[in-house]
């Protein structure tokens, strides 16, 4: 069955929340209250869709730091630690090296001068798509591809970072399994994606592009109505999760957990 998790490791937004990097200050300053709530609600859902949560503490030095995903890629038993795209979250590296040693007997590392965030690399169908973007750089992309390749996992690259409004790949680009892709329309046609059935992503609902599939749910932002009505149309049962505290913050649905 695609997408069969059945851990994730989460990390509660730190009381700095609000001093991480963001490129949204015009939706204003996040609520750390309703932040919390939400995620919590976050984590509701995963539970809900039978995976065991893995809590880490609040990491007040590193505001960035609820964003797990962006510190490792974990697939078919392979786990890497990143390196993150963005100096000020390096140090995010630490505690997550230590918490994956004591899950895999192996652990790999991206090196320097290669970078790479979590955020970028999407899994679909037996490979991996790698976003090239100001956070992950062709050197990190091409060590996470000799990496994956040990088990067996081929990667291609995709250059976003001429695209508007993509932080990260997943910022645009969903896999839902059974070859069908959820994808924002500046990256929709791409030809790596013949092959997929592509769900567009409209006008006005570019955030839902970053949607989750866990095992037979899809977590799903709250106010997309034109993708939602699609999802339960194919068949899907979305979980709808406020997520407007991490949307100022340039973070979705993905972001928040390392789920294997």
């Amino acid at each position: 069955m695609p997408h069969l998790f059945t851990r994730a490791i989460v990390r509660p937004p730190a009381a700095t929340f609000a001093h991480g990097i963001t490129s949204a200050a015009a939706l204003g300053a996040p609520d750390l209250t309703r932040a919390a709530e939400q995620h919590a609600a976050y984590c509701e859902a995963l539970i809900s869709c039978g995976l065991t949560i893995t809590t880490l503490p609040a990491d007040p030095a590193y505001p960035d730091s609820t964003f797990v995903e962006d510190t490792a890629v974990l697939a078919r038993g392979c786990a890497v630690l990143t390196r993150p795209g963005a100096a000020s979250r390096a140090g995010e590296i630490v505690s997550m090296r230590a918490v994956l040693a004591d899950i895999f007997p192996t652990l790999h590392e991206i090196v320097a001068p290669g970078t790479v965030d979590g955020g970028d690399v999407c899994e679909a169908e037996g490979e991996v798509f790698i976003g090239i973007s100001e956070r992950t750089n062709a050197e990190g992309a091409r060590q996470l591809t000799d990496r994956l390749a040990t088990v067996g996992i081929p990667a291609r690259t995709i250059d976003i970072r001429k695209i508007p409004g993509l932080l990260h790949l997943k910022s645009g680009l969903t896999s839902l399994g059974n070859s069908v892709l959820v994808a924002a329309p500046e990256i929709a046609e791409r030809p790596e994606f013949a092959g997929y059935q592509v769900v567009p992503i409209i006008p006005g609902e570019e955030y839902a592009a970053n949607c989750v599939r866990v095992n037979d749910r899809v977590l799903i932002a709250t106010g997309f109505p034109y993708l939602l009505a699609n999802l339960q149309w194919m068949g899907f049962d979305p979980i709808e999760l406020d997520m407007w505290e991490f949307e100022k913050m340039d973070g979705g649905l993905s972001c928040l957990s390392l789920r294997f």
